[in-house]
């Protein structure tokens, strides 16, 4: 399936800043699972001054503002053919180890609630079906909550107060398959809805390591894994190495973000 991506981050400042270095994770790789037919990332206009691969094999773009302008601009696009894996990605020879992905973070340690789930699901000997099942918990527990805002909460107290943005859902997930022993990374990517139509936020789900089998996604909020409805763009220990834009200005004034994100069906 191609899918075209339009993203559109629009920062507005009360006051110019005369210094801003901005670290942007927005621009998607091939993989078994995808295909990056053309990509651009252009910050204001321009492309990026450097760009790197980081420790999870994420693609890496650095962009500085040195004017006194009061808006920042940030437009990455482009085409990307998906391919059916039903959500297998198998080995695909990354430089990362999958122990690395067994470690906690303060988004993803587990307090009492989710060990017990965790301790719950131990008696299932199949590790795949153990992992639908903790997905399809996840997905029953926590009560849909748009997601509008940056800051995330941690997997505990998603669990605990039922909510379920894909990010909080993705953290839940992670915490308890790590508890289980299981290597979990968090994703972050865009999804084609059903009726092809754009939607504002970005979306995240997350990716387990399975012996034989290697990578294999769960998307806990939508109870499935991904298809090739599915464009992944970048994986962490949890949400905050998978941000899209990290900033550090010389102004302390306050500043509004306006995102728009068009995930379409090329016309051919």
């Amino acid at each position: 399936m191609r899918i075209g991506i339009a993203h559109t981050l629009r920062y507005t400042f009360d006051e110019p800043s005369q210094q801003a270095l901005q670290r942007l994770r927005l621009r998607p790789a091939s993989s078994l699972g995808q295909t990056v037919e053309h990509w651009e990332v252009l910050a204001n206009g321009k492309p990026p001054e450097l760009s790197y691969t980081d420790g999870f094999g994420n693609g890496v773009d650095l962009v500085r503002h040195s004017n006194d302008s009061k808006e920042i601009v940030i437009v990455s696009r482009g085409e990307v053919t998906t391919h059916k894996r039903k959500g297998v990605l198998g080995c695909t020879g990354e430089s990362t180890l999958p122990w690395l992905f067994l470690r906690e973070s303060p988004l993803t340690r587990p307090g009492d609630s989710l060990t017990e789930l965790a301790s719950a699901l131990k008696s299932t000997q199949n590790c795949l079906l153990m992992l639908h099942e903790l997905m399809a918990v996840v997905h029953d527990r926590l009560e849909f909550e748009p997601e509008n805002t940056d800051h995330a909460t941690d997997a505990e107290y998603a669990w605990i107060n039922s909510k379920r943005t894909c990010r909080d859902s993705a953290h839940v997930f992670i915490a308890v398959a790590r508890r289980l022993g299981i290597p979990a990374r968090y994703t972050s990517g865009y999804l084609l809805d059903d009726d092809h139509a754009s939607h504002a936020t970005s979306h995240a789900w997350a990716e387990v390591y399975v012996d034989r089998l290697g990578w294999v996604g769960f998307d806990s909020a939508n109870n499935c894994c991904p298809d090739e409805r599915y464009v992944k763009l970048a994986v962490g220990i949890d949400a905050r190495d998978a941000r899209p834009v990290t900033s550090i200005r010389s102004s302390s004034g306050g500043e509004t973000l306006a995102v728009e994100i068009a995930v379409t069906l090329p016309a051919r």
